[in-house]
């Protein structure tokens, strides 16, 4: 089985944790709209949650800035960890509550 071509979020990935600061500009609007899917969809499993979409987004957006210890291998991982971290994002929020 043939494997898939890396995508432009994957190119774009490998490109921001090879150190290219402009890869992450082009990144962020390339990722945004799926990255707010996913945060609406975080917010819906909590019933309480009194978090925007777009806050979580950002919130999870500086988290992930601090993650250097990880190598994403690809759109798909990145997705993956990106809902992860909202999560904890949440928990967090509703533990200081």
């Amino acid at each position: 089985m043939a494997m898939e071509p890396p995508t432009n979020v994957t190119l774009l990935l490998k490109r921001w944790q090879a150190g290219e600061g402009e890869a992450l500009d082009a990144l962020v609007p390339t990722v945004y709209a799926e990255l707010k899917r996913l945060a609406r969809a975080q917010i819906g499993r909590d019933g309480g949650a009194t978090i925007q979409p777009t806050e979580l987004v950002a919130e999870a957006y500086i988290k992930l800035l601090d993650i250097d210890q990880i190598d994403f291998l690809g759109r798909a991982h990145f997705y993956s960890v990106a809902a992860r971290t909202m999560r904890r994002v949440l928990v967090e929020r509703y533990r200081r509550r």
